[in-house]
């Protein structure tokens, strides 16, 4: 079997980084049974790597605001796939199966969300997400009015620019250091789960 690098860089032993990050990557691998690649190469910057996911999880954890985990994910999703990004595409993909329980729904949006299965107003939202993410000099008060007219207010507004920003970043990160995506994901989400046998 083939083992493939996951990122162009040095990629440190859990045991040879600060405690706090080393805490956080075995936080996330007990809750998804896996560590993300993401988290393992950007371990190679501390610093960078603490500044990354601080400003991932305050847009993508967030409590407040219209946008569902979901709908945060096919933003991250949609970009992703604007951008030639295959981890984001892959990883933030699989989360969108499993927010959203449509496992056709990440491929679709990834291919073109203007024919995927998705409402009229998360329509517009990835309409917008698309148009910072390739054009932003061009978002004016027409787009501003759109969005408001499907029910999203300009603290959303901001949420769904960031998080296309910010993933535009990442998008970038992730291509120019050939961050590969755990095999894990590929499989995510795609097949409902099945009920557990009902016990006597």
């Amino acid at each position: 079997m083939t083992t493939h690098a996951i990122s162009r860089f040095p990629v440190p032993e859990l045991a040879d980084l600060p405690a706090d990050i080393r805490t956080q990557i075995l936080e996330v691998q007990e809750k998804a049974g896996f560590v993300p690649n993401v988290f393992l190469a950007l371990a190679h910057r501390p610093a960078e790597f603490r500044a990354f996911f601080a400003y991932h999880d305050a847009l993508m954890l967030k409590e407040t605001g219209h946008l569902s985990k979901a709908e945060r994910e096919m933003i991250v999703t949609t970009t992703s796939a604007r951008n030639n990004c295959l981890y984001c595409v892959v990883a933030h993909g699989a989360l969108v199966r499993i927010y959203s329980k449509a496992p056709q729904l990440a491929d679709q949006i990834a291919v073109n969300h203007t024919k995927a299965d998705i409402t009229a107003r998360q329509r517009a939202m990835l309409d917008f997400a698309v148009k910072v993410c390739l054009e932003a000099d061009r978002v004016d008060d027409a787009d501003y009015a759109n969005l408001h007219a499907h029910g999203f207010d300009d603290e959303d507004i901001w949420d769904i620019a960031a998080i296309s920003a910010f993933f535009g970043m990442s998008n970038r990160l992730a291509n120019c250091f050939a961050m590969r995506p755990n095999d894990e994901f590929y499989l995510m989400g795609r097949v409902p789960r099945p009920e557990r046998a009902r016990q006597a």
